[in-house]
């Protein structure tokens, strides 16, 4: 027979390069972002001259809305929002609620908060101000999940991820390696675990999402609004899954794994089939509760990413799930046939390769950048999950090893258990059963000394130990991954942030004296650029007299020069407002840096200058 350490080196190798670009991935429920807002209309920090008719803000993905998602306060913290939060034009990644008409000058705060497509609470505030900023501003407290909840909901998440590990790998262990009392515990409890941890998630998640403290759980509006949501009804979806998993669970390890079962090897055949077809259509199903509702159903090529991630899934469960399986069985000391250990062995080797194809997808939608792996809390995380899984694998060398070894020893034979038949004056009932308690309690424990005293077999079981404990801590740390932002819309968000700044959005203000050498040919033409910063402005532009006064020219023109990148010029097209005044609204600057702004102003039919100066983009 060939050694792991001769004819499994490459093997081993591919399953070390396919855990590390796994760890890469997402884990168990991938993640496109959480919703980051990335604009505003109008911008945080900006001055607007006049009342905008409502405002509006756009996200890097769609978001739920409901009643209380945005507020505008007055300088005074009266809200002047009116009607229903919804989204603009339809766009799922919008939000927008009108405001009244009449509106003072002064300071107004936007306090927003919402739930994004992949199921997560997002909040904030910005301010704006019309005509001039005032000297107060009203304060909001935004929504902040309680910590008791969070902690709660955290929890729950954790048990619904390893509840799917356990009944799915115990399931596939039992019907492919070997069925046991043992197994069928781990399956079992892995099926409880999913169904309490469901039940509690779709009671915590009114006030996860609101904010809220531990009493709202119970509050029966808040639940009506939690199930008519996506995340709702799948966590709905999977408990109604869960039934058919138990009637699966019933055949499983009942009449299919009975010994004295009287059915003919062709109905066994068929009745495998089915429950291999059944079991997968359920495990599938489980696995889209999570796809579909999660991180995974919204962003960069949704429909490719939610079959990618249930392909994930179903491989975590059936390598960690099968593990877990292995270790019971183990350490209850049964007999383990060989055959049952090596396609065990197959199995975790088919699933790190269905792992490999996922998790490389899923690092490079998630990611999106090396920098992003050190540069965010996300690609910190997926750094740890490296190395636990480097670990993880590295154990499973071992047990590669010590299985190798089981092959090569046979079953020690159980000597036949003698006892002394006991005398017909001590043999009353209750003193028979308690000697073959006692029988049975000393052929056990010779048993376990004999199986102890086999190495293959008590290596093996050290080895697997040391994989699920480390397979405990790669699970906690997918939860955590879960529930943290992708380091791609991490970035993305941060440049938004940068861009829409307030100190990007302050404008960019210059006066231009000019001389057309005519009568009344001198004044000074001033032209305000609002915000100061690539992307959509407005460019504003005032003409004065010596004295001060506004005065009326028959022509004037600007426009914007790159000359680096040979882009321009660019001419706004202004518009006639008020006397001495002109605006061209939606002016689009492509990109930041140093541009040539470029003012003609004629006085006359003669009478005419051309002035240029500088002005930095941000």
């Amino acid at each position: 027979m060939r050694t792991l350490t001769t004819g499994r080196l490459p093997a081993l190798f591919g399953m070390l390069l396919a855990a590390l670009l796994c760890a890469l991935g997402p884990g168990a429920a991938t993640a496109s972002a959480h919703a980051a807002l990335t604009a505003t209309d109008p911008a945080d920090g900006s001055v607007v001259p006049a009342a905008p008719q409502r405002v509006r803000l756009t996200f890097s993905e769609g978001v739920l809305l409901n009643a209380d998602s945005l507020r505008v306060l007055d300088p005074r913290g009266a809200r002047v929002d009116e009607g229903r939060p919804a989204h603009v034009d339809g766009k799922s990644d919008t939000a927008g609620v009108g405001l009244r008409s009449g509106l003072s000058d002064g300071t107004y705060t936007v306090a927003w908060q919402a739930v994004s497509a992949d199921s997560h609470p997002v909040a904030g505030a910005f301010t704006f101000s019309i005509g001039a900023p005032s000297k107060t501003a009203a304060k909001v407290a935004t929504a902040k999940i309680d910590p008791t909840v969070d902690t709660l909901y955290g929890i729950g998440r954790y048990a619904a991820y390893a509840g799917f590990v356990l009944l799915v790998g115990g399931c596939v262990f039992a019907g492919v390696c070997r069925s046991s009392r043992a197994v069928q515990r781990i399956a079992v409890g892995g099926w409880i675990a999913l169904f309490v941890s469901t039940a509690a998630l779709i009671l915590l998640r009114g006030a996860y999402t609101t904010g809220k403290g531990p009493g709202a759980v119970v509050e029966l509006s808040l639940i009506s609004d939690v199930l008519a949501t996506k995340p709702g009804a799948a966590l709905l979806s999977r408990l109604l899954l869960l039934s058919a998993a138990a009637v699966f669970l019933a055949v499983l390890f009942g009449s299919y794994t009975r010994e004295d079962d009287d059915r003919s090897p062709g109905e066994r055949r068929d009745l495998a089939y089915g429950l291999a077809i059944g079991g997968a259509v359920v495990a599938i199903g489980l696995a889209a509760t999570w796809a579909m509702a999660e991180h995974a159903s919204v962003g960069l090529q949704s429909w490719l990413a939610m079959p990618v991630d249930v392909a994930h899934l179903l491989g975590v469960a059936a390598w960690l799930g099968g593990l877990a399986a292995l270790l019971a069985t183990l350490w209850t000391g049964e007999a383990v046939p060989r055959a049952a250990v090596r396609r065990f062995s197959t199995i975790a080797f088919t699933s790190v390769c269905v792992l490999v194809a996922t998790g490389l997808y899923q690092s490079w939608r998630q990611v999106g950048s090396w920098g992003a792996l050190t540069g965010t809390e996300y690609g910190r995380l997926l750094l740890i999950k490296v190395g636990l899984v480097a670990v993880l694998v590295g154990t499973a060398y071992f047990s590669r090893r010590w299985t190798g070894r089981l092959t090569d020893r046979a079953e020690p034979r159980k000597p036949k258990a003698t006892a002394k038949a006991p005398r017909k004056s001590d043999a009353s009932p209750e003193r028979a059963a308690q000697l073959a308690r006692q029988q049975a309690a000393l052929a056990k424990a010779a048993g376990q000394r004999r199986r102890d005293a086999d190495e293959g077999r008590s290596g093996l079981r050290r080895s697997v130990l040391a994989e699920t404990a480390v397979a405990v801590v790669l699970l906690a740390v997918t939860t955590l991954l879960t529930g943290t932002q992708p380091g791609r819309a991490e970035t993305e968000q941060k440049e938004a942030a940068r861009s829409a700044s307030p100190a990007n959005a302050v404008p960019a203000e210059v006066k231009i004296p000019y001389d057309t050498g005519g009568t009344n040919g001198r004044g000074t033409a001033t032209v305000r650029i609002a915000p100061a910063r690539s992307g959509a402005s407005t460019v504003g532009v005032t003409v004065t007299d010596p004295t001060g006064r506004a005065v009326e020219v028959p022509e004037l023109d600007v426009s914007f020069t790159q000359a680096e990148r040979k882009i321009g010029p660019l001419r706004a097209t202004l518009k006639h407002i008020a006397p001495g005044r002109w605006e061209a609204t939606a002016f689009q600057l492509p990109m930041a840096g140093e541009w040539q702004l470029t003012l003609t102003v004629r006085t006359s039919d003669i009478d005419q200058i051309t002035e240029l100066r500088n002005v930095k983009i941000n």
